[in-house]
């Protein structure tokens, strides 16, 4: 047997069932703005507070959807140390794959916390290695919509 099919056969029972519930996390006006930067997106609603205060429904600042999406791997936790030997036992590789579907349904007040919630959705062969096609669902802190829903697709290889 290879080390692909030994991972198959280790998550094959977690289909359906969530692997990993992540470590809060402020989402700072500091960091939105280091974002708006980075990206060139520096539209008022992110990066104007007394602007936001006064003309914004939701009454201040937000986060950018495209900010929490590139924190899933911090909010995972998925490039912390040892979590790749860990997790994805015999491999060498993991590849991001990809999004399926991505949506942001509430927005990220500067000022609150958020973490994540990653289940296992389907697991397939991907030639010599294993995709796996994980729902990740970012909650925030008293907010009984989530931030950001996602299908994250990765790729191991041995």
């Amino acid at each position: 047997m290879s080390a692909a099919d030994d991972l198959l056969a280790l998550y094959q029972p977690e289909i359906g069932h969530e692997l990993h519930c992540g470590p809060w996390l402020k989402i700072n006006q500091q960091r939105i703005d280091a974002f708006a930067a980075a990206t060139g997106d520096l539209q008022w609603i992110h990066t104007d507070p007394q602007r936001a205060a006064q003309e914004s429904p939701y009454g201040g600042t937000i986060a950018h959807g495209y900010l929490t999406l590139s924190l899933l791997p911090l909010l995972t936790e998925s490039n912390a140390p040892g979590f790749f030997e860990k997790n994805y036992p015999g491999m060498r590789l993991r590849l991001n794959y990809g999004l399926n579907r991505v949506r942001f349904p509430a927005p990220v007040l500067a000022g609150s916390r958020i973490r994540s919630h990653m289940t296992l959705k389907e697991l397939e062969r991907a030639g010599e290695g294993v995709q796996f096609t994980y729902l990740i669902s970012v909650e925030i802190e008293g907010n009984d919509k989530p931030a950001c829903v996602a299908e994250f697709l990765a790729r191991v290889y041995p």
